[in-house]
Protein backbone atom coordinates (compact mmCIF):
# COMPACT_ATOMS: atom_id res chain seq x y z
CA UNK A 1 0.00 0.00 0.00
CA UNK A 2 2.60 2.32 0.75
CA UNK A 3 5.25 1.83 -1.79
CA UNK A 4 2.27 3.07 -4.67
CA UNK A 5 2.35 6.54 -2.80
CA UNK A 6 4.65 9.16 -3.80
CA UNK A 7 6.76 10.95 -1.78
CA UNK A 8 8.24 13.89 -0.50
CA UNK A 9 11.80 14.39 1.78
CA UNK A 10 11.23 16.45 4.31
CA UNK A 11 14.74 18.23 4.04
CA UNK A 12 15.36 17.33 8.09
CA UNK A 13 17.79 14.48 8.65
CA UNK A 14 16.48 11.73 10.02
CA UNK A 15 12.80 12.86 9.88
CA UNK A 16 11.77 10.80 6.69
CA UNK A 17 12.36 7.76 8.50
CA UNK A 18 10.41 8.29 11.10
CA UNK A 19 7.74 9.28 8.73
CA UNK A 20 7.60 6.37 6.89
CA UNK A 21 9.67 7.65 4.18
CA UNK A 22 8.88 10.76 4.31
CA UNK A 23 5.71 13.45 3.65
CA UNK A 24 2.90 12.23 1.09
CA UNK A 25 2.68 14.02 -1.95
CA UNK A 26 -1.03 16.11 -2.81
CA UNK A 27 -1.97 16.19 0.67
CA UNK A 28 -1.54 19.20 3.61
CA UNK A 29 1.53 18.70 6.20
CA UNK A 30 0.79 21.26 9.22
CA UNK A 31 3.87 21.77 11.70
CA UNK A 32 2.79 23.88 14.91
CA UNK A 33 4.69 25.40 17.41
CA UNK A 34 5.53 28.38 19.81
CA UNK A 35 8.09 31.13 17.97
CA UNK A 36 11.61 30.53 17.65
CA UNK A 37 11.23 26.96 17.83
CA UNK A 38 12.65 26.41 14.19
CA UNK A 39 9.35 26.14 11.80
CA UNK A 40 10.83 28.46 9.88
CA UNK A 41 14.46 26.43 9.27
CA UNK A 42 11.99 23.25 8.42
CA UNK A 43 10.34 24.84 6.00
CA UNK A 44 13.35 25.84 4.18
CA UNK A 45 14.78 22.71 4.64
CA UNK A 46 11.62 21.31 2.97
CA UNK A 47 11.65 23.73 -0.11
CA UNK A 48 15.27 23.01 -0.81
CA UNK A 49 14.84 19.72 -1.05
CA UNK A 50 12.92 19.77 -3.63
CA UNK A 51 15.92 20.76 -5.86
CA UNK A 52 17.50 17.36 -4.97
CA UNK A 53 14.25 15.40 -4.95
CA UNK A 54 12.04 17.05 -7.96
CA UNK A 55 14.65 19.44 -9.74
CA UNK A 56 12.80 22.52 -8.67
CA UNK A 57 13.11 24.02 -5.21
CA UNK A 58 10.03 25.19 -3.66
CA UNK A 59 8.42 28.58 -3.23
CA UNK A 60 7.72 30.20 0.17
CA UNK A 61 3.75 31.91 0.75
CA UNK A 62 4.27 34.17 3.44
CA UNK A 63 0.80 35.43 4.97
CA UNK A 64 2.62 37.47 8.46
CA UNK A 65 0.87 40.35 9.35
CA UNK A 66 3.62 41.67 11.77
CA UNK A 67 6.45 43.99 11.33
CA UNK A 68 9.38 41.68 11.84
CA UNK A 69 10.97 39.29 9.39
CA UNK A 70 10.22 35.52 9.24
CA UNK A 71 13.77 35.41 8.22
CA UNK A 72 13.15 33.32 5.36
CA UNK A 73 15.98 34.64 3.04
CA UNK A 74 18.54 34.94 5.75
CA UNK A 75 17.98 30.83 6.55
CA UNK A 76 17.84 30.19 2.83
CA UNK A 77 21.49 31.85 2.65
CA UNK A 78 23.20 30.77 5.40
CA UNK A 79 21.70 27.23 5.20
CA UNK A 80 22.15 26.37 1.40
CA UNK A 81 23.81 29.57 -0.40
CA UNK A 82 20.38 30.10 -1.30
CA UNK A 83 18.93 33.79 -2.52
CA UNK A 84 15.68 33.25 -2.17
CA UNK A 85 14.14 35.97 -4.63
CA UNK A 86 11.14 37.61 -3.35
CA UNK A 87 8.29 38.11 -6.28
CA UNK A 88 7.68 40.59 -8.84
CA UNK A 89 4.48 39.06 -10.25
CA UNK A 90 3.01 41.71 -13.19
CA UNK A 91 -0.46 42.10 -13.32
CA UNK A 92 -2.85 41.47 -16.08
CA UNK A 93 -2.39 41.89 -19.58
CA UNK A 94 1.37 41.16 -19.05
CA UNK A 95 1.11 37.39 -17.55
CA UNK A 96 0.86 35.26 -20.52
CA UNK A 97 4.54 35.08 -20.59
CA UNK A 98 3.86 33.02 -17.48
CA UNK A 99 4.31 30.25 -19.72
CA UNK A 100 7.72 31.24 -20.75
CA UNK A 101 10.65 29.44 -18.52
CA UNK A 102 12.40 32.77 -18.80
CA UNK A 103 9.40 34.45 -16.68
CA UNK A 104 11.04 35.77 -13.46
CA UNK A 105 8.24 35.04 -10.56
CA UNK A 106 10.99 35.22 -7.75
CA UNK A 107 10.69 32.67 -4.99
CA UNK A 108 8.73 34.20 -1.77
CA UNK A 109 5.54 36.16 -1.78
CA UNK A 110 4.53 38.47 1.15
CA UNK A 111 0.29 38.97 0.63
CA UNK A 112 -0.06 41.59 3.12
CA UNK A 113 1.98 44.87 3.65
CA UNK A 114 -0.31 45.25 7.02
CA UNK A 115 2.28 45.98 9.71
CA UNK A 116 0.04 45.09 12.67
CA UNK A 117 -1.05 42.19 15.11
CA UNK A 118 -5.17 42.07 15.02
CA UNK A 119 -5.56 38.76 12.76
CA UNK A 120 -9.35 37.90 14.15
CA UNK A 121 -12.30 39.75 13.16
CA UNK A 122 -13.89 40.24 16.26
CA UNK A 123 -10.07 41.84 16.75
CA UNK A 124 -10.94 44.35 14.25
CA UNK A 125 -13.20 47.57 13.65
CA UNK A 126 -15.10 48.24 10.31
CA UNK A 127 -11.96 49.93 8.26
CA UNK A 128 -9.59 47.42 9.55
CA UNK A 129 -11.40 44.86 8.39
CA UNK A 130 -12.01 46.55 5.23
CA UNK A 131 -8.81 47.25 4.96
CA UNK A 132 -7.86 43.34 5.13
CA UNK A 133 -10.19 42.48 2.62
CA UNK A 134 -8.67 45.36 0.07
CA UNK A 135 -5.27 44.29 0.70
CA UNK A 136 -6.98 40.30 0.01
CA UNK A 137 -8.57 41.37 -3.05
CA UNK A 138 -5.83 43.76 -4.65
CA UNK A 139 -3.38 40.78 -4.53
CA UNK A 140 -5.44 38.05 -4.50
CA UNK A 141 -4.51 37.78 -8.55
CA UNK A 142 -0.88 38.35 -7.67
CA UNK A 143 -0.87 35.26 -5.32
CA UNK A 144 -2.74 32.86 -7.89
CA UNK A 145 0.16 34.15 -10.34
CA UNK A 146 2.84 33.66 -8.30
CA UNK A 147 1.43 29.66 -7.53
CA UNK A 148 0.26 29.03 -10.99
CA UNK A 149 3.04 29.92 -12.10
CA UNK A 150 5.37 27.73 -10.47
CA UNK A 151 3.08 24.87 -10.98
CA UNK A 152 3.29 25.26 -14.75
CA UNK A 153 7.15 25.14 -14.22
CA UNK A 154 6.54 21.70 -11.95
CA UNK A 155 7.39 23.45 -8.73
CA UNK A 156 6.28 20.91 -6.66
CA UNK A 157 6.45 22.32 -3.04
CA UNK A 158 5.01 25.44 -1.36
CA UNK A 159 5.57 26.33 2.55
CA UNK A 160 2.70 28.73 3.68
CA UNK A 161 4.45 30.71 6.80
CA UNK A 162 3.42 33.73 9.59
CA UNK A 163 -0.01 31.69 10.48
CA UNK A 164 -0.62 33.76 14.11
CA UNK A 165 -1.93 31.83 17.02
CA UNK A 166 -6.00 32.73 17.84
CA UNK A 167 -8.53 31.37 20.01
CA UNK A 168 -10.61 30.59 16.93
CA UNK A 169 -9.66 29.51 14.04
CA UNK A 170 -12.82 30.15 12.56
CA UNK A 171 -12.56 33.92 12.94
CA UNK A 172 -7.61 34.27 11.30
CA UNK A 173 -8.04 36.37 8.58
CA UNK A 174 -4.46 34.20 7.93
CA UNK A 175 -6.34 30.75 7.54
CA UNK A 176 -9.41 31.82 6.05
CA UNK A 177 -6.69 33.30 3.22
CA UNK A 178 -4.77 29.94 3.45
CA UNK A 179 -8.12 27.59 3.15
CA UNK A 180 -9.00 29.62 0.04
CA UNK A 181 -5.40 29.03 -1.61
CA UNK A 182 -5.49 25.19 -0.55
CA UNK A 183 -8.85 24.77 -2.44
CA UNK A 184 -9.40 26.78 -5.12
CA UNK A 185 -5.61 27.08 -6.22
CA UNK A 186 -3.53 24.05 -5.08
CA UNK A 187 -6.11 21.38 -5.31
CA UNK A 188 -8.15 22.80 -8.37
CA UNK A 189 -7.96 21.43 -11.59
CA UNK A 190 -5.16 23.70 -13.74
CA UNK A 191 -7.54 24.68 -16.24
CA UNK A 192 -9.52 26.55 -14.17
CA UNK A 193 -7.29 28.05 -12.15
CA UNK A 194 -6.07 29.13 -15.47
CA UNK A 195 -9.40 30.59 -16.23
CA UNK A 196 -9.27 32.24 -12.83
CA UNK A 197 -6.02 34.01 -13.38
CA UNK A 198 -6.60 35.28 -17.20
CA UNK A 199 -11.31 35.45 -17.06
CA UNK A 200 -11.62 37.27 -19.78
CA UNK A 201 -8.48 36.78 -21.89
CA UNK A 202 -8.77 33.06 -21.25
CA UNK A 203 -10.11 32.39 -24.38
CA UNK A 204 -7.04 33.65 -26.18
CA UNK A 205 -4.37 31.72 -24.26
CA UNK A 206 -6.57 28.29 -23.55
CA UNK A 207 -4.29 26.53 -26.29
CA UNK A 208 -1.40 27.67 -24.60
CA UNK A 209 -2.79 27.24 -21.28
CA UNK A 210 -3.13 23.37 -22.40
CA UNK A 211 0.46 22.99 -22.39
CA UNK A 212 1.12 23.80 -19.05
CA UNK A 213 -0.83 20.91 -17.69
CA UNK A 214 0.39 19.63 -13.71
CA UNK A 215 -1.01 17.46 -11.09
CA UNK A 216 -2.43 19.42 -8.23
CA UNK A 217 -2.15 15.62 -6.55
CA UNK A 218 1.58 15.87 -6.99
CA UNK A 219 2.20 19.21 -5.10
CA UNK A 220 3.14 19.34 -0.90
CA UNK A 221 1.97 21.33 1.17
CA UNK A 222 3.95 22.94 4.68
CA UNK A 223 1.61 25.09 6.43
CA UNK A 224 3.47 25.90 9.46
CA UNK A 225 1.50 27.62 11.99
CA UNK A 226 2.91 29.88 15.54
CA UNK A 227 1.57 28.42 19.17
CA UNK A 228 0.90 30.02 22.23
CA UNK A 229 2.10 26.88 24.00
CA UNK A 230 5.97 26.04 24.38
CA UNK A 231 6.06 23.16 25.94
CA UNK A 232 5.42 19.67 23.73
CA UNK A 233 3.12 18.29 26.45
CA UNK A 234 0.38 21.26 26.06
CA UNK A 235 0.40 21.04 22.26
CA UNK A 236 -0.09 16.58 22.65
CA UNK A 237 -2.70 17.76 24.33
CA UNK A 238 -4.72 20.72 23.26
CA UNK A 239 -8.17 19.62 21.66
CA UNK A 240 -8.50 20.22 17.88
CA UNK A 241 -11.48 22.26 16.69
CA UNK A 242 -14.29 20.41 14.47
CA UNK A 243 -13.04 21.86 10.77
CA UNK A 244 -9.88 23.47 11.88
CA UNK A 245 -7.13 22.97 9.83
CA UNK A 246 -4.92 20.92 12.01
CA UNK A 247 -7.90 18.45 12.53
CA UNK A 248 -8.43 18.57 8.23
CA UNK A 249 -3.96 17.75 7.45
CA UNK A 250 -3.10 14.73 6.50
CA UNK A 251 -0.20 15.08 8.52
CA UNK A 252 0.50 17.13 11.86
CA UNK A 253 3.27 17.74 13.59
CA UNK A 254 3.95 19.23 17.29
CA UNK A 255 7.29 21.18 18.01
CA UNK A 256 8.26 22.11 21.61
CA UNK A 257 10.24 22.28 24.14
CA UNK A 258 10.63 18.80 26.38
CA UNK A 259 12.47 18.52 29.91
CA UNK A 260 15.59 16.77 30.09
CA UNK A 261 16.98 16.62 33.66
CA UNK A 262 17.44 20.70 34.65
CA UNK A 263 17.06 21.71 31.32
CA UNK A 264 14.92 22.03 28.36
CA UNK A 265 15.56 20.48 24.86
CA UNK A 266 13.91 20.83 21.57
CA UNK A 267 11.53 17.70 20.46
CA UNK A 268 8.43 17.08 17.73
CA UNK A 269 6.00 14.85 17.50
CA UNK A 270 4.27 13.45 14.50
CA UNK A 271 0.59 13.31 16.11
CA UNK A 272 -0.71 12.05 12.49
CA UNK A 273 -0.12 10.98 9.74
CA UNK A 274 -2.49 9.50 7.30
CA UNK A 275 -2.17 6.89 5.06
CA UNK A 276 1.55 5.93 5.97
CA UNK A 277 3.40 4.26 8.89
CA UNK A 278 5.20 6.52 11.47
CA UNK A 279 7.05 6.95 14.51
CA UNK A 280 5.03 7.46 18.04
CA UNK A 281 8.19 8.25 19.85
CA UNK A 282 8.93 11.80 20.98
CA UNK A 283 11.88 12.74 18.60
CA UNK A 284 14.80 15.17 19.95
CA UNK A 285 16.34 17.33 17.51
CA UNK A 286 18.60 19.86 17.49
CA UNK A 287 18.81 23.40 15.33
CA UNK A 288 22.43 23.85 13.82
CA UNK A 289 24.19 25.68 11.68
CA UNK A 290 23.16 23.14 8.58
CA UNK A 291 19.29 23.32 9.80
CA UNK A 292 17.09 20.93 12.25
CA UNK A 293 18.37 17.42 12.88
CA UNK A 294 16.75 14.79 14.57
CA UNK A 295 18.86 13.54 17.53
CA UNK A 296 19.85 9.44 16.65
Amino acid sequence: MYESITRLTTGVPGLDEALGGGLIAGTLTVVVGATGIGKTQFGIQFAHAGHAQEGRRGIVFDVSARGDSQSHQQYARSLFDWNLQPAEVPQLPDLTGIYDNDFSLGEYLRIFEYQGRRVTRTDLDFDQWHDWQAQLNARLSTAIAFLYGHFVRNVRRIVVDGIEPVDRAAESVQLELFEYVYHQILRKDPEWVARDLFRQQYRSIQDIAAQGHYRPDHIGCLLLCTSREKMLDELVARPLEEGDVLGNANTLVYMGKVRNGQRLANALYIAKHRGSACSDEILPYRITDDGLRIDS
